[in-house]
């Protein structure tokens, strides 16, 4: 039985097709049941655009279904004005047999639109489709121009609860054929190969690839057969004209605002659609194609920066900081990456330094108790802060360096108000060494005014061993004056005996009007400055005051080049007594009498000897002559020479206890000075008195 299915209805009113009625009225019903009935389509005359696109929608029972009008019977599933689409509901074809091999039931489809300019078979959504078993299906026009068709290979029942497309087993799929004005005739017809497989059912449709699904299929039986399959048709707003010709008058041109028109690919006629950036049904001329907000759809229009909605568009900026374009992805900018290392780099260098002054400040005032600048600062004592004197001092810079020794260096410094000073910097010695009480010893020091002496201007207590600030004595060392300089105030045994004496007068102001008495510790050329009348200024008598007795013989060792005037019995036994000092101050006058260091040695006979060794017995053998670097004016100065040497002897005895005090000493020397001084006066009176006679 053949069965021939009208999919819309004929033309019942002449006038809608001449563009009568070209707007929806505001009244007009838009859905049937669940189907949207969007215009151009209407389920009045008055509200479609044209009788082709007059629908019906009717009810039996509680079933709703949209129809075509006039008597069209065939469901309309969907209509999509998007991509001009409708989905319909058409029967399928099919045929079964008996036991004995004869057909019992079959039906052929012929799907003809003919009549129906508007719609075409959709050749991009629609597969002949063709299940059972050993069962060939082919389609074609009605006046033969094209047949094509498929075959399926199987011998039992198939399951396809697991498959999702055709195989070829059981069920196969065939494109349909394009034409150039639009596919309008399908006649389906399906035979079996063999007719083997009885009791069997074959099935052939056209259906709408996108929504199935062969998993939602059983195979076909007798029980199976009869239903209706989902079929797409292409349908344009007009078929006789193009977007070219359209556009010329305006009074017929179905395509609303912010829309373009497509020329539909198989033959004449024309489509409509919304421009890119609007959605909405493009044929609505009054709340057509509308602009789409894409910032408020993320997921479909993505933004990975600041979202700014355009007509039909919309911009997507990387946010500040970042750079690429917005819509794809943002990274972050390489200036970003600098700009976040330099402030990483800046935070940090800011942090260490914080924390570094912090720590700074923090040892300053921890030195400064621990050195008793609490109890200094209430004394006439001037203290100076670390900073004061590093800028007086252009940091210590080596231009500004006096001098050396073991226990440190010494640098020329410039104070406030312009005063010379120099600064006793120490080297960087265990805490344990400092004296707990020197505060108060410094103080007496501090107290000291003798013109022999060189002034300790102040202190610093914010280093960890305190800095001591002296007078600034400007015309060099005696060692200087003796091994460098080539002095000509030591060409006169006069000046040699001065200096000897001065040196002798203030360290016994130290032992003996100090309580408790002060012990220098370092005595040596290098600690007798020169001022500029060539005075005698002992230097660096703070320094002993500083060094614990019980450490004294660590700093000994370290002090490289002054062994020669250090104390014998001090090296044994470590303790720092006045006898140390009068040993030093031995070593320096035969320094001072033979012009050479107390570490020399003299070769004798093939044998070397020690300076100061020779030196004593020299003064036994009565050779001194021999000894001294300088030039003896007469027997009675040689004399006096003779007995400063004794002196010095006596002071360089291995025994402590067998020394003179420095107030003996002292004494001694101004006697023996004074004696010089009352034999030059009288040797120029006689001088004089010879010269008055002449005169006479």
């Amino acid at each position: 039985m053949k069965v021939v299915q009208w999919l819309l209805p004929v033309a019942v009113a002449w006038w809608l097709r001449q563009g009568g009625a070209h707007t929806m009225a505001g009244d007009c019903a838009t859905k049937c049941g669940d189907v949207d009935v969007p215009y151009p389509f209407g389920l009045e005359l008055h509200c479609a655009r044209s009788q082709e696109f007059f629908l019906n929608c009717t009810t039996e029972g509680n079933h709703t279904q949209l129809l075509g009008a006039n008597g069209g019977n065939i469901p309309i599933r969907n209509i999509s004005v998007e991509d001009a689409t409708m989905v319909v509901s058409v029967p399928e074809a099919y045929t079964c047999y008996d036991p004995d091999g004869q057909a019992t039931v079959s039906r052929e489809v012929a799907l003809d639109l003919s009549s129906y300019p508007p719609y075409r078979f959709s050749d991009t959504r629609n597969k002949l489709t063709v299940l059972g078993c050993n069962t060939y299906a082919f389609m074609s026009d009605r006046d033969g121009t094209f047949v094509s068709g498929c075959r399926t290979n199987c011998n039992h029942s198939i399951d396809w609860a697991n498959d999702t497309t055709c195989s070829g087993l059981g069920c196969c799929q065939t494109s349909i054929p394009k034409s150039s004005n639009g596919l309008k005739i399908l006649d389906i017809r399906i035979r079996s190969l063999d007719g083997e497989d009885k009791e069997a059912c074959g099935l052939a449709f056209v259906v709408d690839d996108r929504s199935f699904n062969i998993s939602n299929r059983k195979f076909p039986t007798l029980k199976e057969v009869g239903k209706s399959s989902d079929l797409v048709l292409d349908w344009m707003v007009e078929w006789d004209v193009t977007c070219k010709n359209v556009s010329l008058k305006q009074s017929g041109y179905a395509c609303g605002n912010n829309t373009d028109c497509h020329d539909f690919p198989n033959g004449p006629g024309y489509r409509c659609s919304c421009k890119p950036g609007y959605n909405g049904n493009p044929y609505n001329r009054s709340h057509g194609c509308q602009d789409i907000n894409e910032c408020k759809e993320p997921q479909v229009y993505p933004c990975h920066g600041k979202c700014r909605n355009k007509l039909g568009n919309y911009t997507c900026d990387c946010s500040f900081g970042k750079m690429g374009d917005g819509k794809v992805s943002c990274q972050i900018a390489q200036w970003v990456v600098l700009v976040a290392v330099i402030i990483m780099a800046f935070f940090f260098i800011t942090i260490s330094a914080l924390v570094f002054v912090t720590w700074r400040r923090r040892s300053k005032q921890k030195n400064f108790r621990r050195n008793g600048g609490e109890l200094l600062k209430h004394h006439r004592v001037q203290i100076f802060t670390e900073a004061e004197l590093a800028k007086a001092t252009n940091n210590y810079n080596d231009s500004n360096k006096l001098g050396e020794g073991g226990f440190g260096s010494v640098y020329r410094a410039t104070v406030a108000g312009g005063t010379m000073v120099a600064v006793k910097k120490p080297k960087d010695l265990h805490k344990s060494l400092v004296k707990g009480d020197f505060q108060h010893e410094l103080e007496i020091v501090m107290q000291i005014n003798h013109k022999n002496v060189v002034r300790l201007h102040g202190i610093c207590l914010e280093t960890r061993i305190p800095l001591l600030v002296y007078e600034y004595i400007s015309n060099g060392t005696l060692f200087q004056h003796i091994h460098q300089n080539a002095s000509t105030i030591l060409r006169s045994w006069k000046n040699r005996l001065r200096i000897a004496t001065e040196v002798a007068i203030a360290l016994a102001y130290m032992h003996s009007c100090a309580e408790p008495p002060i012990i220098h510790g370092d005595i040596k050329s290098v600690n007798i400055l020169l001022d500029q009348n060539h005075s005698v200024k002992v230097s660096d008598f703070g320094t002993s005051v500083l060094i614990s007795p019980e450490h004294s013989h660590i700093i000994a060792t370290e002090i490289q080049g002054t062994l020669g005037y250090i104390d014998p019995e001090y090296l044994t036994t470590g303790m720092l007594t006045i006898k140390s000092d009068v040993y030093s101050f031995g070593a320096v006058v035969v320094e001072l009498l033979t012009g050479k260091k107390p570490t020399s040695f003299i070769t004798k006979s093939g044998e070397s000897i020690n300076i100061i060794h020779y030196f004593i017995s020299s003064v036994k053998d009565k050779t001194l002559s021999d000894v001294i670097n300088f030039e003896v004016a007469s027997e009675d100065e040689m004399e006096r020479v003779g007995l400063a040497a004794e002196i010095a002897t006596k002071c360089l005895d291995q025994s402590g206890a067998k020394r003179p005090v420095m107030m003996e000493v002292a004494e001694q020397l101004t006697r023996i000075n004074q004696e010089h001084n009352n034999s030059v006066e009288e040797e120029n009176k006689e001088t004089e008195s010879e010269v008055d006679k002449e005169n006479l």
